[in-house]
C-alpha cells in the first residue's frame, strides 16, 4: 500500500516503461482490493492502480462520497463530498504522472458503482482526460458534472475521443437499471463512443461482464 500520495493506493506495474494506465475505482463500503482481483487478468502492458476513497467506513472499507437517507427512506447522494472526491483524483492523476513510468496520454478509468459515478463525471466535466472509460453498475448524476451546458460541443472539439464501455445488472437491486439506460441517450447526444452491455445479475460483475470489458478494454488501450 501506498500512501505518500493524495490517495493511497495498490499498484500491479506493466512490464514495459510509459505504459498506458489503468485506474481502478471501487465502490460505497469497499475497498482498493476489491477491483484489484481483476489485475492478474489483465494484461500486463498496462500499469495498475487501485485507489482507495477517502472516507473510511467500518470495518475495512471506504466511500467516495456519503450516501444519506431522509424521513421516508429514501437516499441521496452527498454530492459536495463527491466533488471534493472528483478533486483528489485529479490530483492523485497527477500526482501519478511524476511517480510511475505511465503515458500521460494514455490514461483510463474503470469504476464499479460509486467509482462509475465519479468516472462519469470526471470524464464528462473534463472531455479528454480519460481515453476510456468502463462504468460498471453506475448512472450519471448529472449533478456532479461541471460544464452540463454546452457539453456536447466540448466533448466533440476534444483532442482525445473517449469511449466508454457501460455494464448493468437487469435486476441491479441497488443502482436501478432503468438509471443506467438514461447513459446512452446522452453519449447519444454528446457524440461520444459507447458500448452498452447488460446481465442477467444483480449489482456485481458476471464472468461474461468481466470478460466483455477486458476484451474491449485491452483492444482500445493498447491500440497504438
Amino acid at each position: 500500500m501506498n500512501t505518500s500520495l493524495t490517495l493511497q493506493h495498490i499498484t500491479r506495474p506493466a512490464r514495459k516503461e510509459n505504459a498506458p494506465l489503468l485506474l481502478l475505482l471501487h465502490g460505497y463500503g469497499s475497498n482498493e482490493e476489491d477491483l484489484f482481483s481483476f489485475a492478474p487478468e489483465i494484461s500486463e502492458d498496462i500499469f495498475i492502480v487501485s485507489a482507495r476513497a477517502p472516507y473510511d467506513m467500518q470495518p475495512q472499507g471506504a466511500a467516495w462520497y456519503a450516501i444519506n437517507f431522509d424521513a421516508a427512506g429514501g437516499k441521496f447522494s452527498d454530492n459536495d463530498q463527491a466533488r471534493e472526491s472528483m478533486m483528489k483524483i485529479n490530483t492523485f492523476l497527477e500526482e501519478l504522472k511524476t511517480t510511475y513510468s505511465i503515458d500521460p496520454n494514455n490514461m483510463n478509468v474503470l469504476g464499479f458503482s460509486q467509482g462509475a459515478i465519479l468516472s462519469y463525471g470526471l470524464s464528462l466535466s473534463q472531455p479528454g482526460l480519460f481515453r476510456n472509460v468502463v462504468a460498471m453498475s453506475g448512472y450519471i448524476n448529472e449533478d456532479i458534472i461541471a460544464g452540463r451546458d454546452g457539453l456536447g460541443v466540448r466533448f466533440r472539439e476534444s483532442e482525445i475521443k473517449t469511449n466508454y464501455f457501460i455494464s448493468h445488472g437487469t435486476v441491479d437491486q441497488v443502482v436501478p437499471y432503468e438509471w443506467a439506460k438514461k447513459a446512452p441517450l446522452l453519449m447519444e447526444e454528446i457524440g461520444a463512443g459507447y458500448v452498452f452491455k447488460d446481465y442477467p445479475i444483480g449489482h456485481g460483475v458476471s464472468r461474461d461482464n468481466f470478460y466483455d470489458m477486458k476484451e474491449w478494454l485491452e483492444t482500445r488501450v493498447l491500440k497504438s
